[in-house]
């Protein structure tokens, strides 16, 4: 299996856990129990789940009002994007 198929099965689990780890977040805002810190929301964004942030934002209606979410996301994805292809281009050369 080469890097980028390996790189590719990383982001689709991150993305995953990313948005189940949304989901379970408002889950506790809901029934007022203690909640995720926002820098690990955002960190998994980092760690390469940006797709999964960005739907669960939008999927559980959750952190839709804070500008560094609805900001800082699509701008990690965006970060993501450019990673993905220059290894896709590094590794295909």
């Amino acid at each position: 299996m080469d890097i980028f198929k390996i790189w590719l099965i990383y982001l689709e689990a991150v993305n995953l856990l990313t948005l189940a780890v949304f989901g379970l977040d408002k889950h506790r805002a809901r029934v007022h129990r203690e909640r995720i810190p926002e820098a690990a929301l955002l960190g998994l964004a980092v760690l390469g789940g940006g797709v999964g942030a960005l739907a669960g934002m939008y999927l559980f209606r959750h952190k839709i009002r804070k500008r560094k979410f609805t900001v800082g996301v699509p701008l990690i994805i965006l970060g993501q994007v450019v990673l993905s292809l220059l290894l896709f281009f590094a590794i295909s050369h």
